[in-house]
């Protein structure tokens, strides 16, 4: 007759620790593909109404003589429409890379731009600001160094009082900071974090949203951690920021998304997190997951995404800190609406841009890996089986449900327990043909942990009968 074996598995020795840090190398190249994506991105600002007086204008490539024209009548034309207008005629030309390299090349030509950006005469320094901007918009970094001479009175025009003025100063110091470590060296003793933290106070959503553009390109650069951050740490950015991301009738979408870029590569370079936590970081971003997750549930907005992927790494990334180990997760965060929320966001996520689903699940696993509240919120809400419906998305959103289901699994026999029935075992035995080893690793993980809790439980509900 067949006999019950009755030794136990033994105890899993990659448990909680090991799965945490598979999860940080995924978040980890997945933050750098971020960064090196970003990095390499700029805006064009063009004044619409502009745009269409010069629809029928075609831009074209012009010649160092040509430049010099426009450039004189721009500085001695007779009349202030004529030099306005040359402005305009350079600016189309500037467009064009060709024409950016002639006019890099010529000498004198920077000096004459911003002798203009300099001037008196209000349309005049605008004219020269957007010829500028559109340099700033080349991606050759001979060109963004060739504008140097021009930083400081950009950033000293951040304090002025033209809204639009102050956006494309923004917006061309932004292009400018990107392209080239030289600009930054000269920006960071010009005092650009000071100039940047008085910006934050602008009543004006333009000039927030090209704020929080420019303030995410300088954190992105490769020395920002040891030059920059430790400043931007030290102003009053970090306070305002998280001002900007509370939830309420006032949020900008456009704003909390540039912002929350901002804090998520803060808080990527673990320089101070546990400053952030002081100022109140995790309760803010837990509000804001709540406030999201209403959203999507009242609008088809296609722009909440943009919003919930910082978000969600901000709180994935601000959770697995010392800090927050040590006091334990915010009592904001203890809500079981929190849990209903993120699954919610994944629902989302699942018809609109799965994509971001990992995204919402390192979330649920950095709340459940410690967290045995968060582990019943999942099961009282009775959202394991919504959870095992994901596990047809792919290798990577599969390894990340198996993940938390064994963060549930591992806290003891009574959420085993809860585990078992219903569908698990059988998606859990499809997890076993799978090609994917990690995919069948975590799959052989979780049956481990079922059995060492529950070693009674058995594949069959029938018990096997003698041979003889």
């Amino acid at each position: 007759m067949w006999s019950q074996r009755q030794g136990r598995l033994r105890p899993l020795r990659c448990g909680v620790e090991e799965l945490r840090r598979r999860r940080r190398e995924q978040e980890a190249a997945l933050r750098k593909a971020r960064r090196e994506q970003q990095l390499v991105s700029k805006r064009l600002l063009r004044d619409e109404t502009s745009e269409e007086a010069e629809e029928a204008c075609v831009a074209v490539i012009l010649g160092e003589a040509e430049i010099q024209q426009f450039l004189r009548l721009a500085q001695r034309g007779p009349e202030e429409k004529e030099r306005e207008q040359a402005l305009v005629s350079l600016r189309r030309g500037l467009q064009h890379p060709e024409t950016q390299q002639t006019f890099i090349r010529l000498e004198g030509s920077i000096r004459t731009l911003v002798g203009l950006l300099t001037s008196n005469q209000a349309l005049l320094q605008l004219g020269a600001a957007r010829c500028l901007h559109e340099l700033s918009h080349s991606e050759q970094s001979a060109v963004a160094e060739a504008c140097l001479p021009a930083t400081s009175y950009l950033l000293t025009y951040l304090s002025g009082h033209s809204a639009d003025f102050i956006e494309l100063c923004l917006y061309t110091l932004g292009n400018l900071i990107v392209e080239s470590e030289a600009v930054r060296r000269q920006l960071l003793p010009q005092g650009i974090v000071p100039a940047l933290a008085a910006c934050i106070q602008s009543p004006h959503l333009t000039v927030l949203e090209a704020l929080g553009y420019a303030l995410a390109q300088l954190l992105q650069a490769k020395e920002a951690p040891e030059k920059i951050i430790p400043s931007v740490l030290g102003s009053t950015l970090p306070q305002h920021m998280l001002q900007l991301l509370q939830p309420g009738p006032k949020l900008s979408l456009g704003v909390a998304v540039e912002f929350a870029w901002c804090l998520h590569y803060i808080i990527c370079s673990q320089v101070n997190n546990a400053l952030l936590i002081t100022h109140g970081a995790l309760s803010t971003l837990g509000l804001l997951l709540l406030d999201l997750a209403g959203a999507v549930q009242r609008t088809e907005d296609a722009g909440l995404e943009l919003l919930a992927c910082p978000v969600l790494r901000c709180l994935s990334n601000l959770l697995t800190e010392a800090a927050v180990e040590a006091v334990g997760v915010h009592p904001q965060l203890r809500d079981e609406r929190v849990v209903a929320a993120l699954f919610i966001l994944l629902d989302f996520f699942l018809q609109k841009q799965p994509s971001l689903l990992p995204e919402g699940l390192w979330l649920l696993n950095n709340l459940t890996a410690n967290s045995p509240s968060f582990c019943t919120s999942l099961l009282s809400l009775d959202l394991t089986e919504p959870l095992l419906q994901l596990l047809s998305v792919s290798n990577v959103v599969s390894g990340l449900v198996l993940t938390v289901l064994c963060n549930v699994a591992e806290k003891g026999p009574a959420y085993c327990q809860r585990l078992w029935p219903g569908p698990l075992l059988p998606s859990l035995l499809d997890m076993l043909a799978f090609s994917d080893t990690v995919v069948v690793g975590q799959s052989l993980e979780l049956l481990q942990l079922l059995f060492l809790y529950q070693p009674g439980v058995g594949f069959w509900p029938w018990s096997p009968t003698p041979l003889f």
